[in-house]
């Protein structure tokens, strides 16, 4: 079996993140990067996945990550590796990309690797589209499970996934190959070691280009302006239902 992990380079959430002059994306300079948490998750369950195969059934599983963008992501593909990924990719792209393009250079991915499974975060912290797992399986026409928080393999090979929901957790269960994005309960990604990251700085990576893939880049997505929120709250107590109401209103948090 084969399992395909995307794992995006997100700046690191827990460092206070600036508009760049023109007001169109984040200040990047300075900032530290990390694994979107989300694609941590991802990578941990399929080397849990891994692990739990090798035990019961001697079997072979590999782990491949995979990251999009330009060298500077080579950094989190050896964080990936030292976690204990068997190969990391790099699809070589320069310009910013958006959930449609990333879904374009992943399909084409998956069919020169024709992994089993699909395994991914369900959104990155940095954009939080939530939409690059759900094109991935359109386009590919596989079965999906999004905001998965367990799943199980079962007998004729499918998989079981139990997926958080608002309505609660619904179980669904699909044929491989398929797409799987995960959700914060999944699991909790372990930590690399110093000496596994050393170990993984002398790793090769696989890099290819959008060309080599071919695979149109040409985002779809133009971002005019970002502005950022106010983290400053006002306390306000109210007398009656009514006046809560129209508070809301006023707020633009309930239609007139």
């Amino acid at each position: 079996m084969k399992i395909l992990v995307p794992t995006k380079r997100v700046p690191d959430p827990d460092q206070p993140l600036l508009l760049n002059a023109t007001g169109t994306a984040v200040d990047l300079d300075g900032v530290p990067s990390i694994i979107n948490p989300f694609d941590a998750i991802a990578l941990e369950e399929a080397l849990r996945i891994r692990e739990e195969d090798r035990a019961a059934n001697g079997g072979e599983v590999e782990v491949v990550a995979v990251s999009i963008g330009n060298t500077d992501c080579e950094k989190e593909l050896r964080i990936a590796l030292a976690m204990g990924a068997d190969r990391a990719i790099l699809i070589k792209v320069e310009s910013a990309v958006d959930p449609w393009v990333v879904s374009g250079l992943l399909k084409a991915l998956a069919e020169k690797e024709q992994p089993d499974l699909v395994l991914m975060g369900k959104q990155a912290v940095d954009d939080d589209c939530n939409q690059t797992g759900q094109f991935l399986a359109a386009r590919l026409d596989w079965p999906q499970a999004t905001f998965a928080s367990k799943l199980e393999f079962v007998d004729g090979g499918r998989i079981r996934v139990a997926r958080e929901t608002d309505a609660g957790t619904e179980v669904v269960s699909m044929p491989l190959p398929a797409v799987v994005t995960a959700d914060l309960r999944l699991c909790e990604p372990r930590y690399a070691s110093l000496p596994a990251i050393m170990r993984a700085r002398k790793q090769p990576l696989e890099e290819l280009s959008a060309a080599e893939l071919g695979v149109d880049i040409t985002a779809r997505v133009e971002v005019l302006e970002m502005e950022t929120s106010n983290p400053k709250r006002e306390c306000v107590r109210v007398g009656s239902v009514d006046e809560l109401i129209e508070k809301l209103r006023g707020a633009g948090a309930l239609p007139r």
